[in-house]
């Protein structure tokens, strides 16, 4: 298996903890999904660990559903899923269906993930975003994010570079980044 993906040409991503732990999911084929790899989300959930039970967490281009399928697997509350591909939204739901995920846990949205943040809504403890390395929409979506008072305790990002202090809202704290392959991966806590 390399970066989290099976050598079959299912397209299958592995839970990694929790109570799906060592079920697999399948998303669809696309060039724009990239599943973060497992010890990624190894890494991540070992940082969150106190963080997790009971969060509400928030899946911006959620793709294979894999960062927030492990949230929801660990104990997270709620995790709200969002993309612009009505395919990894139909996806999701399958997988779902299949894991028998409580419907009351989760939330599928079709949405440009700008789109979306521009409506006013109540924060979450946790977001996770991980938006195609080559647009680098993070930076806009962290603005976005920090502005509207979205995330309670912290974000995490993915990217194909290093992240600086500042690049990221004034009153964020970049708290841990790591990498692996071509994956930037880093933890900020919310002012």
């Amino acid at each position: 298996m390399k970066n989290g993906l099976s050598s079959q040409q299912d397209r299958s991503v592995r839970i990694i903890g929790g109570k799906w732990r060592g079920r697999k999911v399948t998303f669809p084929t696309s060039t724009t999904i990239r599943p973060t790899p497992d010890r990624v989300r190894e890494t991540l959930f070992n940082w969150l660990m106190a963080d997790i039970a009971g969060a509400s967490c928030l899946d911006l281009y959620a793709g294979s559903g894999a960062i927030g399928l492990e949230a929801l697997s660990r104990g997270a509350s709620e995790v709200c899923f969002i993309d612009s591909d009505p395919r990894v939204i139909n996806n999701l739901q399958q997988n779902l269906n299949i894991l028998e995920a409580d419907p009351d846990r989760y939330q599928l949205v079709t949405s440009p993930v700008d789109s979306w943040l521009s409506v006013t809504r109540d924060p979450f403890d946790l977001i996770f975003i991980d938006a195609p390395f080559s647009a680098e929409t993070w930076i806009n979506d962290c603005q976005r994010i920090a502005s509207e008072k979205l995330a309670r305790r912290a974000v995490y990002l993915e990217t194909g570079r290093a992240v600086t202090a500042g690049e990221l809202p004034a009153d964020w704290t970049l708290h841990r980044q790591k990498k692996a392959g071509a994956v930037h991966f880093c933890l900020c806590f919310c002012g």
